[in-house]
């Protein structure tokens, strides 16, 4: 389950320089940190990696980022792909029964090794595989929202934009379907973040994506797994 904003937006103790630009990318998974997490996850990981890799890929090959910038008011049906493959390889499954702790973000191999999570390792592995086909960073935000189906309970998502004053298209695990935030009037968004910043709905503050604790335990992780 995601954090609320109060404790997810706690400072770190100190900010994370993100070295490595292609870190999460799918292509870079090592042989080695896919048998260390069939180790850890079960015989059936090296096979979901493969086809992880295979698609981004085929993706690439396309390439992708040409077709969705050719899609000009149509990028739903060109993202649409990146939205089912991921919601289709990583299985829901609360943090608690899966990962054993309240609260865990896993990163994209983690997830598609383990072939579960819940909301915001859906939307993480959606941002580093679309950052991977070549979709700059500044139309993509993961979203933290309050998901008012569910009595208002966290949640996260992953937002398009194809442009920075454009409505942003949803990518969601809970809604498969891709349609634009006036759409989802079922999600309250309370703060958004990518690489290079972190910004709340309300009052438009803005600040450091190393003010999320564990989107910094993330990118931690993420070059722990470069080393494996």
């Amino acid at each position: 389950m995601v954090a609320y904003a109060a404790a997810a937006l706690s400072l770190a103790a100190a900010a994370f320089a993100q070295t490595i630009p292609d870190l999460g990318f799918t292509t870079r998974v090592s042989a080695a940190l896919t048998a260390h997490y069939a180790r850890k996850f079960g015989p059936l990981t090296p096979d979901r990696h493969a086809q992880w890799i295979s698609f981004a890929s085929a993706q690439k090959s396309l390439p992708f980022i040409e077709r969705l910038g050719a899609a000009t008011g149509h990028e739903a049906g060109v993202l649409q792909v990146v939205n089912d493959t991921i919601n289709r390889q990583v299985k829901f499954l609360d943090d608690k029964a899966h990962w054993g702790v309240e609260d865990y973000w896993a990163t994209p191999a983690e997830s598609i090794g383990s072939g579960g999570g819940d909301c915001e390792d859906y939307s993480i592995a959606k941002y580093y595989l679309l950052k991977e086909l070549g979709v700059p960073l500044a139309r993509l935000r993961i979203t933290y929202v309050r998901a008012l189906k569910l009595n208002g309970q966290a949640h996260m998502v992953l937002a398009y934009y194809a442009r920075p004053d454009a409505e942003p298209l949803i990518l969601d695990n809970l809604d498969p379907r891709i349609r634009g935030a006036s759409e989802r009037a079922d999600l309250d968004p309370v703060y958004s973040f990518n690489d290079d910043e972190v910004q709340l709905v309300q009052g438009g503050r803005r600040g450091k994506p190393s003010q999320i604790r564990a989107w910094l335990t993330v990118q931690e992780r993420l070059v722990a797994e470069t080393r494996i």
